[in-house]
């Protein structure tokens, strides 16, 4: 399996969270889907989603622009799926590169609604991020080259919450950069438990680019929590006691954890003497503070 195939599963996932919260938050919602290249097999797969939620679209509306290089075949490559669509879901197929995206979303009128985009290749310029924030709420997941971080780039176009992940296949094939953007905690969360749920045979290894040591992590649902250790100890080094509230967040914007498995993470550098806790007993709970044992940094491998 490619990473194209786990993108497209990972979308899948994620409109399954998306769609049904943006129909019960508005009448009207936007998916914008673009790619530099001819590849619309997200589009396709994203369409499929949106027909298996035809009963709540009713009295609802909802445009899928599609932007990807080709002439004519495009309509016709999704004309299939998007026969199987109701009346309430407006499919647009626009010819041309992802930085043709700002001018399609004004045309659809997708600012103050609901918007999800997902922009595959292409260079994430301002004009593009910043035409993919004008949702309310809006929520992008972008792919780029590895070693390309856009946290940055993300944070000032207006998404408070930001998580990257490099997909990287066992056949050497390139890495790519999976970055996702929101103001929802919730989506966030949803995009975290999908990444850690994807097929576990796909061929493709995860690498956290916060990770100096660039370590590969297989796709599992109990990723192999070493990494976090470390991560977590580094953060704890640089700023101080922490909550495990603290530190659980700390976990899902900054690195490619799931808050929850800072909990695990947590409780073995505890037994390892790695750091302390207050109290010392009890429920490693939300308020429980945690610092580094002695003040100083010990191995946590």
């Amino acid at each position: 399996m490619s990473t194209d195939a786990i993108l497209r599963e990972l979308l899948v996932r994620q409109l399954d969270h998306w769609l049904p919260g943006a129909l019960h938050r508005s009448r009207r919602a936007t998916l914008a889907l673009a790619y530099a290249g001819r590849d619309t097999g997200g589009a396709e797969a994203a369409l499929r989603v949106v027909a298996e939620f035809a009963d709540r679209l009713r009295g609802r509306r909802l445009t899928v622009l599609v932007l990807a290089e080709g002439g004519a075949e495009l309509p016709a490559g999704l004309g299939a799926t998007e026969a199987a669509l109701p009346a309430d879901v407006a499919v647009h197929v626009v010819p041309g590169h992802p930085d043709r995206l700002p001018v399609a979303l004004k045309a659809a009128g997708a600012a103050g609604a609901p918007l999800l985009t997902v922009i595959d290749g292409g260079d994430p310029d301002p004009a593009l991020l910043a035409a993919a924030a004008t949702g309310r709420p809006a929520e992008l997941l972008l792919v780029t080259a590895a070693r390309r971080p856009v946290r940055p780039a993300l944070t000032a176009a207006g998404f408070p919450l930001v998580t990257e992940v490099e997909l990287v296949p066992d056949d050497g094939g390139p890495a790519r950069l999976l970055a996702y953007g929101t103001g929802s905690d919730k989506g966030l969360e949803a995009l975290k438990d999908a990444l850690w749920a994807v097929d576990e045979y796909a061929g493709v290894h995860y690498r956290d680019p916060a990770d100096p040591a660039g370590r590969l992590l297989a796709i599992t649902l109990a990723p192999e929590p070493g990494p976090l250790r470390r991560e977590l100890l580094a953060e704890l080094t640089r700023s101080g006691p922490r909550t495990v509230t603290e530190l659980r967040r700390f976990a899902a914007t900054s690195t490619v954890y799931r808050g929850a498995d800072a909990n695990r993470a947590l409780a073995s550098l505890v037994a390892s003497g790695a750091v302390t806790r207050a109290p010392e007993h009890g429920r490693l709970g939300g308020d429980v503070v945690v610092s580094v044992a002695g003040g100083g940094t010990r191995s946590s491998a």
